[in-house]
């Protein structure tokens, strides 16, 4: 798990041939196309300005540190040249295998890859698509739990063989509640490294709240238990995939969002959805630049363990040795921050943001002062002046 802790920022990157379309990544099920028009799809995938370095070199700009491509979709497309079914990108004008290209960039700069793959599959028949959520309805007469698990497993050990060391399975859309451990026992064999997600087969290693909900109640400091927790979101409103007409969060949502999980000891995904030609969006690369330029002077303050330091569920505190860091992912309204009944006496006290040090007491505010020990409150700190949430180092 060393690295998971270590890597805090990941890349979620979801595309396939639902971005010709452009509408959603769910498009087939949600717009109700017939098979026979969608599939059609993968006879027109040429996304001939995918440039694997160029993603990595966005993302490493953004700060990010590991990545999550999507292998396959509930589409049953797959981005790799597996010999077990033809609906892949080797059998479309682009003919090449796009997750060997990705894998050797990710090797090459030491830049953890992770595999998404989803259980739902609404092209293979065997998949007992009922119309439960995330499926479509399909011939029944063909339904086998049993020989679609032996496809699945077939398809997890092309990808955890043939694409060097592999960092993790993020399984989605375990719909039937299947469970099998033989299939995560697998995956230890092969990629003894490899991290596995709660949407699988067993239990897995760490939860995974999305967007602005959190369905499992699986949140901060093992609220069910998992010790790791990985939050999720797309830069677009509407779409996990590419969106030709998208809206988009702000910069500022993105900054309070991350800086929220990842001060309470969580990993998180920010992702973004190339377009049909293997580009990613102009608005999306804006929100990752921006991202980047706000997570690098505050990097280090995610290392360390969460505390509960402040009587003030606004603020959270991280430690690091001799060094508390504290977060305000929602900003701040003065100049000013109380931290009772935080009392110890630094020795510096530095606004990450800016570099900047800063002046400090452990004198209480007047107007607390008859009901408030001795407490440290940070000053004159430029509050006007931040374009992030607040990050403060506190070495003692």
């Amino acid at each position: 798990m060393t690295w998971f802790n270590d890597k805090r920022l990941g890349l979620f990157v979801h595309w396939g041939i639902y971005a010709i379309p452009a509408v959603h990544e769910q498009f087939w099920q949600r717009w109700n196309v017939p098979a026979e028009e969608y599939v059609k799809y993968a006879d027109r995938f040429n996304p001939v300005n995918f440039d694997p370095a160029k993603w990595l070199d966005l993302a490493q700009e953004a700060g990010m540190e590991y990545l999550c491509f999507t292998t396959k979709h509930h589409d049953g497309y797959c981005m790799w040249d597996t010999s077990q079914t033809d609906f892949n990108v080797m059998n479309s004008p682009y003919g090449r295998d796009i997750l060997a290209e990705l894998a050797e960039e990710c090797h090459k700069r030491d830049f953890p890859l992770v595999l998404y793959y989803s259980v739902v599959d609404w092209h293979h028949p065997a998949y007992p698509n009922i119309g439960r959520h995330h499926e479509i309805v399909t011939d029944p007469s063909k339904h086998s739990m049993n020989a679609y698990m032996e496809f699945l497993k077939a398809q997890i050990r092309e990808l955890c063989t043939n694409y060097g060391k592999i960092y993790g399975i993020w399984w989605d859309m375990n719909v039937p509640e299947h469970v099998d451990e033989s299939v995560h026992d697998m995956i230890k064999e092969l990629q003894p490294d490899a991290l596995i997600n709660n949407r699988g087969f067993g239990r897995g290693d760490f939860s995974t709240p999305e967007r602005d909900f959190d369905p499992e109640g699986a949140n901060v400091h093992g609220g069910t238990g998992y010790t790791l927790t990985e939050a999720c979101q797309s830069v677009g409103v509407n779409s996990w995939g590419y969106r030709k007409e998208e809206d988009y969060f702000s910069f500022a949502y993105f900054k309070r969002n991350i800086d929220s999980w990842l001060a309470k000891g969580c990993n998180y995904l920010l992702n973004v959805g190339p377009d049909a030609n293997g580009e990613i969006p102009p608005e999306a690369v804006r929100i990752m630049k921006d991202v980047g330029t706000w997570i690098k002077p505050i990097r280090d303050s995610f290392n360390g363990s969460p505390v509960r330091i402040v009587d003030n569920s606004k603020v959270l505190a991280m430690r690091d040795g001799r060094n508390y860091y504290i977060h305000c992912p929602e900003g701040l309204d003065s100049s000013t921050l109380d931290l009772y009944p935080f009392a110890k006496e630094p020795e510096t006290v530095t606004l990450l943001n800016t570099g900047e040090e800063l002046s400090w007491t452990t004198e209480p505010t007047t107007y607390r002062r008859h009901i408030e020990e001795k407490t440290l409150r940070l000053r004159e700190i430029p509050v006007n002046e931040l374009t992030g949430p607040p990050v403060f180092k506190i070495t003692v």
